[in-house]
């Protein structure tokens, strides 16, 4: 089963249920797709496509939280946090740093790699073996940044 229609089985029961955040959340990333599938002009997204769709609302979730709660609003924070844990609930887990590591150490003997001029090459080789895999960028660079300096 795919995962967008894994999404959208996911919030008929949210909706027979009245699960609040559930529901609220699901409502925001089927709007997300909906819109996605419209500006494509697609009949439905891959696994893919509806990951990045996921990673980008979990992305603005986490920079929600902080804003909150530098601004004491602990309310509104617990509110995203909610939402937060729902759309994790989608991803694939976590890639091991062990696992980037490696990945990093094989690129830069691959390429050559010797200085910093060459961050760029080993980022876009190690993202693109990781593609469709719950990776986070920030990990990744200071991996490699430590690597070639």
């Amino acid at each position: 089963m795919s995962l967008q229609i894994k999404i959208n089985t996911d919030l008929k029961e949210a909706m027979k249920s009245k699960s609040e955040p559930l529901l609220s959340t699901l409502r925001l990333l089927k709007a997300d797709i909906q819109y996605e599938l419209t500006k494509n002009g697609a009949q439905e997204l891959s696994d893919e496509q509806v990951i990045v769709l996921i990673k980008r609302g979990y992305a603005k979730r986490t920079d929600a939280i902080e804003m909150y709660e530098k601004a004491n609003r602990s309310d509104l924070a617990d509110k995203e946090k909610g939402e937060a844990e729902v759309l994790k609930s989608y991803l694939p887990p976590d890639v091991p740093e062990e696992q980037i590591r490696a990945a990093v150490d094989k690129i830069v003997q691959e390429l050559n790699a010797s200085g910093p001029k060459d961050t760029g090459k080993v980022m876009g080789k190690v993202m693109a073996e990781f593609k469709g895999a719950n990776i986070d960028g920030s990990k990744v660079s200071a991996i490699v940044k430590s690597k070639l300096s």
